[in-house]
């Protein structure tokens, strides 16, 4: 099973670590591209601070996330699963899992990134502000920079299993499976039940929950179907619709009642 996982926009600092060796990241057939806009994103930040504000869409406020970006080359660096917090990543818990759970999402998460393209969580990086948004002067819109290299590398890192998409619309963007990787993949949304519709924080939640919960329970769906019967067992109310045609993926609506 691949679990594709949005970032979160606020990260934790840091640390004191070894910095960031681009070369050592999972996925080495994205490197060039992560040079490319890790140089972009130093150069701006380091240059001209309030165009990259204005580059990056960042208010007064967090004038400090364009001198964090560009010290990235030398800032310290941790494990990616560290570096990510927010709503979802507080729901997963990663560092309450125990040793197989962590084991397991060591193997199965992949963290969509406008700066890096995909990280694993075990992954050494520095914390950053660029979104997948973001249109460098340079390289132009990164979700456009990072589709064919995403092409190249991604099929083979989704192996012969599940595809579990829980990525936001801006991050799946960056590489859409394609034939019969989409056919094993399933988008999951998370609706409020009485209202059908999505609301961003108990969204985010309850997609950090879902991930825990097949983490911990060390269920292994191999397909859509096996993952709707999974998440059944775990006690979400799912509906499921099956793709009408080869090479689209399943929808998957998670339906909750309670908004927490």
């Amino acid at each position: 099973m691949l679990v594709l996982l949005p970032p979160s926009e606020g990260k934790a600092n840091s640390g004191d670590g070894a910095p960031l060796e681009l070369g050592s990241l999972s996925l080495p057939g994205l490197t060039a591209a992560r040079e490319a806009v890790l140089g972009e994103l130093v150069e701006l930040c380091s240059g001209d601070p309030e165009k990259a504000r204005e580059v990056l869409g960042l208010s007064e406020g967090l004038r400090g996330e364009v001198a964090k970006n560009a010290g990235l080359r030398t800032a310290g660096a941790r494990p990616a699963g560290e570096i990510y917090t927010g709503v979802l990543y507080d729901a997963l818990g990663l560092a309450t899992l125990d040793a197989d759970a962590r084991r397991r999402a060591a193997d199965s998460l992949l963290v969509f990134s406008g700066l890096w393209g995909a990280v694993r969580v075990t992954d050494r990086i520095p914390s950053y502000r660029c979104s997948m948004g973001v249109k460098l002067p340079g390289l132009g819109a990164l979700s456009g920079h990072w589709r064919a290299p995403m092409a190249e590398v991604l099929p083979a890192a989704a192996g012969q299993g599940l595809v579990l998409d829980l990525r936001s619309s801006a991050y799946a963007t960056a590489w859409k499976p394609k034939g019969e990787v989409a056919g094993r993949t399933a988008t999951v949304r998370v609706l409020h039940a009485p209202t059908r519709k999505v609301v961003s924080h108990f969204n985010k939640a309850t997609k950090g929950r879902i991930v825990r919960g097949l983490l911990t329970s060390g269920v292994a769906p191999e397909n859509p179907a096996e993952l709707v019967t999974a998440l059944r067992e775990l006690g979400y109310t799912v509906e499921a619709q099956a793709p009408g045609k080869a090479g689209k993926a399943w929808t998957l609506d998670v339906l909750v009642d309670e908004i927490h």
